[in-house]
C-alpha cells in the first residue's frame, strides 16, 4: 500500500466522512479484505464476526445470538468494544491489521432473523490512518468514474508502469470468440484497441475486454459494447475499435488503477506548477531585492552628477 500525505488523508476523512462502504464481494477483493480475521473484542473476550459495512464513523457487523458476543455487545449501557480489521497489502505478502475503538450503539435483527443481529459500533475517535487511506481510495476512485470518466489514457511504456498494467497486448472476446488486440488507451467509459477484423463485423457488437495487472496480479475482465471500428489507412483487416464499457458493472479494481495514475499524474502536474511559481517567486524577490540595493546607488550618482548651485552676484 502507498503512503499517503497527512494533507490527503484529512481530504480523504472530511469528503467522504459519512460514506458508507458495504462489503460486497468486489469490494471485498478490490480492498484485499481478509473476513476470517476480523474479530469484536469486548469485556476481555474476542469473537469473529461478519462485517457488513463500515465508514469513517463507525462501523456494522453481524453477530450470532447464541455466541458470547451478543451476550457482551448487548449489555446494559452500551459498553466499549473494539473491532479488528485486517488487510492483506497489494504489493508482497504482508498484512494490515489495526484495531479501532467504538461503543454499542444500536443493535437490531439481520433481515428479520432471529439467529443474527446487526450491531452498530460507533467509533470513539477518528480511525486509523490506514482505514482512511484504504477506504479513502476506493471512496475517491468511484467518485472520479463519474466526474473524471472521459480523461482518456494514452498507453505507453510509462503509463502501464504507473497503471500496474502488465501489458498492452491482451484479448477482447467479442460474441463468445477471443481475439487477440492491443490497447491504445483507457478511460473510465471505454477503450480504443487495434484488432485484426473487418469492421463491419465488429462494430455494434458486444464485447469482453480482459486486462492483465499486476500489484496485484490479476485478471480484470469488462463488459462492453463496440460502438465503432474503422479500419487503418492502407490495410483492410485491421482496424481500430472504441469499446463503450458498461459502467454500471466497471469493476473497482479497475476503478481504482485507473484512478491511481490520473491522481499521480495530477499531483505532478502540481508540483511542477509550484516549482514554476516557486521560481517566478524567487526571481521576483530577487530582482526586488536587487532595485532596493541599487537604489541608493542611484540616488547618490544622480546627487553627485547634480550641478553645483552658483553663488548670486
Amino acid at each position: 500500500m502507498g503512503i499517503a500525505t497527512s494533507q490527503q488523508l484529512t481530504k480523504y476523512y472530511d469528503q467522504y466522512r459519512d460514506t458508507e462502504i458495504t462489503f460486497t464481494k468486489d469490494i471485498i477483493r478490490a480492498l484485499g479484505l481478509d473476513p476470517r480475521q476480523v474479530y469484536v473484542k469486548c469485556n476481555g473476550g474476542q469473537w469473529p464476526c461478519i462485517i457488513n459495512s463500515t465508514s469513517f464513523q463507525h462501523a456494522k457487523i453481524i453477530v450470532g445470538t447464541k455466541g458470547g458476543a451478543f451476550q457482551s455487545l448487548a449489555a446494559k449501557d452500551n459498553p466499549t468494544a473494539s473491532i479488528r480489521f485486517c488487510f492483506n497489502e497489494q504489493e508482497g505478502d504482508g498484512i494490515i491489521t489495526f484495531l479501532v475503538s467504538s461503543r454499542v450503539a444500536e443493535i437490531r435483527p439481520y433481515m428479520n432473523s432471529k439467529d443474527l443481529v446487526i450491531v452498530t459500533l460507533q467509533f470513539s475517535a477518528r480511525p486509523p490512518d490506514d482505514l482512511i487511506e484504504i477506504c479513502g481510495k476506493l471512496l475517491e476512485a468511484n467518485a472520479n468514474a463519474i466526474r473524471r470518466r472521459e480523461e482518456r489514457v494514452i498507453i505507453n511504456e510509462d503509463s502501464k508502469r504507473k497503471l500496474n498494467l502488465a501489458k498492452e497486448e491482451c484479448n477482447v472476446i467479442v460474441q463468445s470468440v477471443p481475439r487477440h488486440c492491443v490497447v491504445r488507451d483507457l478511460s473510465f467509459s471505454g477503450a480504443r484497441l487495434v484488432l485484426i477484423g473487418l469492421s463491419q463485423f465488429l462494430s455494434g457488437k458486444e464485447a469482453i475486454l480482459r486486462l492483465e495487472f499486476n500489484e496485484p496480479s490479476e485478471i480484470v475482465s469488462i463488459k462492453g459494447t463496440i460502438v465503432s471500428a474503422d479500419l487503418i489507412q492502407g490495410r483492410k483487416d485491421i482496424c481500430i475499435a472504441s469499446v463503450k464499457f458498461e459502467e454500471s458493472s466497471l469493476p473497482l479494481s479497475y476503478k481504482m488503477h485507473l484512478n491511481e495514475y490520473l491522481t499521480s499524474v495530477r499531483k505532478t502536474q502540481l508540483t511542477a506548477t509550484e516549482q514554476i511559481e516557486q521560481q517566478k517567486a524567487a526571481q521576483q524577490q530577487a530582482q526586488a531585492t536587487i532595485q532596493q540595493v541599487q537604489a541608493p546607488q542611484a540616488q547618490q550618482v544622480a546627487s553627485e552628477s547634480a550641478p553645483e548651485p552658483q553663488e548670486q552676484a
